[in-house]
């Protein structure tokens, strides 16, 4: 059997009718067919009575259809009744697909409103597009560093740190007061206090440095791009260690020595730094550059051949004031080359709070200036 979908919404009722019609049955026939009374017939063919799921199986019984003809004939006619709705859902479903517009209003990095039509052109404004449905694209950078794409979590991320960034003001970019910047970045590595030092020495160079807290799930650890001719180097700090802060700062710090992110964005997730994705030459380097930047390699190499794996306390922390490194620095590099992660843990002190206070911060208790 064929199962007989309407070209048109009409009432089930008429449907009945024509049934009935095309038998040649009177409603009295069909009652006695179905073994129910006249007038329920006849209220069901006037409009007056719905069709319940019992009764669809009695009609389908007499009339060879399916008991789903019926209640799908009762479905489309009472969704004809509703009037056209406007777009507005499904434009505030996609909205909220696409962007993760309920961590962003409580960021603050939108401002709630119940108006669609307000919350939207925020969305539009902050992540520079014309229509919802255009492509993400970075603006000063053509892509990121990765084949897949950034989810929306990092894609906010990013443009807070865009945003931001072009509200600090900077001399042009000197790579070669950069470079000589280095070794005032390595005088630093001794106390924790001391990288309260960094933004400034930084922004004397031309280099824009600031802190957005991550959303939850990014896994985002930094980023590098640049604005016109100056690099700007975005951290999450994330993990709040003295190793952490220092190793990708001074990863980040290569990819601008390197002009990396000037063509394309560079984006590093946690697995960048630690050396354990498909590592492009670029990142190479970068990590290359900050580990012998933490701790120099030869000497710490040096080291482990001596005493690996008999680490005491004492030898340890007179081998990090040998190579003028705080415990915590040169116990990040140990975990990494040796592979034991809570090796001189306690010695990896928690930075964060020093970092914020000097630094353009979003998140982490601060709130960043009105930038829209």
């Amino acid at each position: 059997m064929v199962e007989r979908v309407p070209a048109e919404v009409f009432p089930p009722g008429e449907f009945l009718r024509e049934e009935l019609e095309m038998r040649d049955w009177t409603q009295q026939e069909f009652a006695n067919i179905i073994g129910r009374s006249n007038r329920l017939v006849n209220e069901v063919i006037s409009g007056k009575r719905g069709i319940t799921p019992e009764t669809a199986k009695i009609f389908a019984a007499a009339l060879g259809t399916s008991p789903h003809f019926w209640l799908n004939l009762v479905a489309s006619y009472r969704l004809s009744k509703v009037g056209p709705t406007t777009d507005s859902i499904s434009r505030a479903a996609k909205l909220r697909e696409r962007f993760p517009v309920r961590e962003m209003i409580k960021r603050g990095w939108l401002e709630a409103s119940e108006n669609l039509d307000v919350l939207g052109s925020q969305v539009l404004n902050y992540f520079k597009l014309d229509d919802i449905d255009d492509d993400l694209n970075f603006p000063h950078a053509a892509r990121r560093n990765r084949e897949q794409d950034l989810s929306p979590l990092q894609w906010a991320w990013l443009f807070r740190v865009w945003n931001l960034a072009n509200a600090l003001d900077v001399p042009t970019y000197s790579e070669k007061g950069l470079r000589s910047s280095l070794s005032d970045l390595e005088s630093l590595l001794v106390e924790p206090e001391e990288a309260r030092h960094v933004p400034k020495i930084l922004s004397d160079v031309g280099v824009r440095l600031l802190v957005v807290e991550p959303m939850p799930r990014s896994k985002i650890e930094g980023a590098c791009f640049w604005i016109k001719d100056n690099p700007v180097i975005g951290l999450s700090m994330r993990y709040d260690r003295i190793d952490n802060f220092w190793f990708t700062l001074r990863h980040e710090l290569e990819h601008v020595l390197n002009a990396d992110g000037k063509a394309e964005l560079i984006i590093d997730e946690v697995e960048a730094l630690a050396g354990t994705s498909n590592q492009s030459n670029a990142e190479r380097l970068a990590n290359e550059a900050a580990a012998e930047f933490c701790v120099p390699q030869s000497k710490l190499n040096d080291f482990i051949d001596r005493l690996d794996p008999m680490f005491n306390t004492k030898r340890f922390i007179g081998f990090s004031r040998l190579v003028h490194r705080h415990p915590g620095i040169v116990a990040g590099q140990l975990q990494k080359k040796t592979g034991r992660r809570n090796l001189f843990k306690k010695y990896q002190v928690n930075i964060r709070h020093i970092v914020t206070e000097t630094t353009l911060t979003d998140g982490y208790g601060n709130t960043a200036p009105e930038i829209f």
